[in-house]
């Protein structure tokens, strides 16, 4: 029997952690880094050599040849360029070195990553900078292992080029703004507000030797065809049921792989649709929080490889059944233990939980349409207001309880009592009874809140956590510094915070929606609430420049007027080469595979026909011919919609890129695709399974 490893021996055993920095660094080097990362001080450049040699000798010892900075481009994706620790030979030998000045500054390539016009191609400078607050880790793969060092990227300027650098930005406002409502209600001892995040990770598995087999799968991460099995997820008994061995076995393999670089992985189930499947991790600090999604979507592609399979991490891999998406759980906690959205047993009595709610609901009230855009990407389009997924409209899920006490406020003033949860009998007597919660959970919610936290749910499952929280941090920073203004200066507090708590909520009510987010009355509501609507990527893309959106940033430094123009071109035209792609793929696969298929089923049909009748003319052969012409009416189509698709693509593939090109992919590729997929779909259901040229949704997700 091989050696059993605990979970407390593995986990962060490959992380140049807290406990491997206290004991490699001297004392006086160690605790001025730990000021840096706990109270956000400024770097002591004067430690980065020891700092860096110590980190240099743990990795070594632990089998490292290679560096990198690990960066976080605009690609969504993370970044890496491998240096090796070798100095140039002396009499044929080497030394292994790591300098301070190689720790904390980097300069890869920054004319190949997108920029929305922050730099030119020529201009290819651009830094990489040591972000200590996210420890290095290692990471072994083919080409051995490589000490990573998360890092900020920016241009030869200072314009951001990722996404860390802006939520960091974000994390410094939040705090200042928070601390200075915790000194409010005479809280002296928080020294920092640090927003905390847990990212559930949902992703399919799929068997490699199939996934090989469809070529959209490989070019754009989903089925751009595909006709649904006789059964999806209408029985509900793939969720929670049990694992697959297989897939079990792919899980533990992928538990142990993050618990090393220190990835708390905590708990997996089956989802609701077959071959779904979730990963979350517990609680953590924003930052550290969002490069460790990075490292478990990584992680997850990685693994499946060993055991024979492909982890789709699109948002929509297959339609007719349930898209995945990623959860955000996020709070608000200071140092001294303090969780501001803790509402406590009397919430109703609790002064400060009320004041931060009410900013909170302000906060996504006012800015509605940048939370929106923080969560768009171009599967998500597949997804949003679908049967899983929270539909487009932002609106605040609170619970009857909480809903109870604001009524309380904005009816009479007052709010004099809160509404307890009672206990769950379940009228088995050998069962415990139950302490009940005050309130449901509501799953169709975007924005729900959950005990002590909100859980914002339109997040995409391929998609960076940074930008939603970097729009959350900011927005809420900006109500809390409204109202801090506000009461800072005020003669008599308890009735200032008293006003400025019934205020709130009564102007930003309208966001509060606690029924059924999938209803088209919830619809029709919101537009006569006032509340925006809004379906697409594209649509949501100008949210970034508004006026509004720009003074929000630029007020609290996360970014420039230039940065948001940058990101909403980079977005503009991120849409349009992926719809392109996608064209193009769904034109090869018809042209190249499924028509030649159909072609070869007809010509089977016409031969079956003339073999029958000159055998037997008397015979019967209505149902071969019926299914001749329903298939040749159904190849002309397919034909016909196939040019109409590549006429159309290959018109705004030639446009200048930007917001009309986008537009234009949107309203007329899009829609173009679609047609072309309709009487595919229904071909496969004709056509000889032997014949058809790609492995159907039936293979896909019931083949694991």
């Amino acid at each position: 029997m091989s050696e059993v490893i605990s979970v407390s021996e593995m986990f962060g055993k490959d992380v140049f952690n807290d406990a491997v920095m206290r004991d490699r660094l001297p004392k006086s080097v160690y605790k001025k880094l730990k000021k840096t990362i706990e109270d956000g001080a400024e770097l002591d450049p004067s430690i980065a050599d020891v700092v860096a040699h110590a980190m240099k000798d743990w990795a070594i010892e632990h089998g490292a040849t290679h560096f990198t900075h690990w960066f976080q481009p605009l690609t969504g994706v993370t970044a890496e360029k491998h240096d090796s620790f070798i100095s140039a030979p002396v009499d044929g030998k080497v030394i292994m070195e790591f300098s301070g000045k190689e720790l904390i500054k980097g300069e890869p390539d920054a004319s190949s990553f997108p920029s929305g016009g922050l730099r030119a191609t020529f201009e290819a400078r651009g830094y990489t900078v040591w972000d200590c607050t996210s420890p290095a880790f290692l990471k072994e793969d083919a080409i051995g292992v490589t000490l990573c060092i998360p890092t900020s990227f920016c241009s030869y300027k200072g314009e951001a080029l990722d996404k860390k650098t802006p939520l960091l930005r974000s994390m410094q406002a939040v705090n200042e703004q928070a601390l200075r409502i915790l000194r409010l209600f005479g809280n002296t001892t928080a020294k920092r507000v640090n927003p905390s995040v847990g990212p559930e990770q949902e992703y399919f598995l799929v068997d490699r030797q199939k996934y090989l087999q469809r070529k959209d799968l490989i070019y754009t991460g989903r089925t751009l065809f595909g006709a649904m099995p006789p059964k999806g997820q209408e029985m509900d008994d793939h969720y929670f049921g049990i694992i697959r061995e297989r897939v079990g076995a792919y899980m533990n393999d992928v538990n142990k792989e993050l618990w090393k670089l220190g990835v708390p992985a905590k708990t997996q189930h089956n989802e609701v649709a077959p071959a779904q499947h979730e990963l979350a991790p517990i609680y953590e600090g924003v930052n550290q929080a969002v490069d460790h999604n990075q490292i478990i979507m990584e992680t997850l592609k990685k693994v499946a490889g060993r055991h024979g399979m492909a982890c789709l991490l699109h948002e929509k891999p297959f339609a007719g059944v349930n898209g995945s998406g990623k959860h955000n759980n996020w709070s608000l906690t200071a140092d001294d233990g303090t969780n501001l959205m803790n509402p406590g047993d009397t919430p109703h009595e609790n002064i400060q939980f009320l004041l931060v709610l009410a900013c909170i609901i302000k906060a996504v009230d006012r800015h509605a349409d940048l939370l929106r855009e923080s969560a768009s990407d171009v599967g998500n389009d597949h997804r949003l207001g679908a049967n899983e997924a929270p539909p487009a409209i932002i609106s605040i899920f609170l619970g009857e309880q909480l809903e109870d006490v604001i009524d309380q406020l904005c009816d009479t003033g007052e709010a004099t009592h809160s509404k307890k949860g009672g206990t769950l009998r379940t009228g088995v007597n050998i069962l415990p009874d139950l302490d009940k919660d005050a309130t449901d959970r509501n799953r169709t919610s975007p924005f729900a809140f959950t005990g002590n936290k909100f859980e914002f749910r339109m997040v995409g499952s391929s998609d960076s956590v940074a930008s939603a929280n970097t729009v959350l941090n900011t927005i809420v920073a900006e109500a809390f510094k409204e109202a801090a203004d506000i009461l800072e200066k005020a003669d008599d507090f308890d009735l200032a915070v008293h006003d400025m708590i019934k205020e709130l909520l009564a102007a930003h009510r309208r966001v509060i929606f606690n029924g059924n987010g999938y209803s088209d009355e919830w619809v029709q509501e919101a537009e006569k609430r006032g509340l925006p609507n809004i379906r697409s990527m594209v649509d949501a893309i100008p949210a970034l420049v508004t006026d509004k959106a720009v003074k929000l940033f630029e007020e609290f430094g996360v970014f420039t007027r230039a940065e948001l123009e940058s990101r909403a071109e980079v977005e503009y035209e991120s849409y349009a080469k992926s719809i392109n792609i996608e064209a193009k793929t769904m034109v090869d696969m018809a042209g190249k595979q499924i028509i030649p298929a159909v072609i070869r089923y007809t010509a089977q049909l016409a031969g079956s026909i003339s073999a029958v009748r000159n055998a037997c003319p008397e015979a019967d052969v209505s149902t071969q011919t019926e299914l001749l012409l329903e298939s040749s009416d159904l190849l002309t189509e397919t034909k016909t919609a196939l040019a109409a698709l590549e006429d159309v693509n290959n018109r705004c593939a030639a446009m200048e890129s930007g917001r009309d090109q986008a537009v234009a992919c949107h309203s007329e590729v899009v829609p173009a695709m679609e047609a072309l997929r309709a009487p595919v779909d229904r071909l496969e259901m004709l056509v000889d399974k032997e014949l058809w040229p790609m492995p159907s949704y039936g293979d896909l997700i019931f083949e694991v």
